[in-house]
């Protein structure tokens, strides 16, 4: 589980981060709203649908790097597919790679959740010790 949350990058990296996910949410909502909207077919509003849920979780910072990987395969598809403009899902996929590879930062639900913990460990006394 460590793996999946390595950095929880504090300042102007976390920062950074914030902005990234922020960005990348609003990007996947609104096209999934502008795509939901009318009455569209079953395999686009599938896309759009995935893609409004990938946007709250990377929203909250939740999962942030199986999220990441989520949003480029989605890109993929949308280009193959034909469902979405290729630019669109580049910057979109890029944003999920780079998502993907430098975690949620410190400002998520992920990094409260599984971030960091602090252990202390109280000194043995002789009386504590098992005889």
């Amino acid at each position: 589980m460590g793996r999946l949350f390595f950095t929880f990058a504090h300042g102007s990296a976390g920062v950074g981060l914030l902005l990234i996910r922020l960005v990348a949410a609003a990007v996947l909502l609104t096209h999934a709203i502008t795509g939901l909207r009318g009455e569209p077919q079953v395999g686009p509003a599938l896309l759009h649908a995935i893609s409004a849920g990938l946007g709250i979780l990377l929203l909250a910072g939740l999962w942030t790097p199986i999220m990441g990987t989520l949003v480029a395969l989605t890109s993929l598809w949308g280009v193959f597919s034909r469902q979405a403009e290729w630019p669109y899902c580049a910057i979109v996929g890029i944003l999920g790679i780079a998502l993907a590879l430098l975690g949620p930062g410190a400002w998520s639900i992920g990094a409260r959740r599984f971030g960091w913990k602090r252990i202390e460990i109280p000194n043995r006394t002789k009386s504590d010790s098992p005889r």
